[in-house]
């Protein structure tokens, strides 16, 4: 979410206003700190212009240890 929010050269508060959501709420989620449900997740994905899943895939993929 975070790299989607900065690559519209939006901050957290614009974000925040876009979705109905608070400000704080959004760093938490970005911080890892919070949960959002599927409803927040679906308003975050519509106010960003994007798939929900979208916002579900991983950066990186993950690295399986040996």
């Amino acid at each position: 979410m975070q790299r989607i929010r900065r690559s519209r050269g939006w901050s957290q508060e614009e974000l925040a206003f876009e979705s109905g959501l608070h400000r704080t709420y959004i760093s938490g989620i970005e911080r890892g700190a919070r949960n959002p449900t599927v409803t927040v997740l679906k308003e975050l994905a519509d106010a960003l212009g994007v798939s929900a899943a979208s916002l579900l895939e991983l950066e990186q993929p993950i690295q399986s240890r040996s």
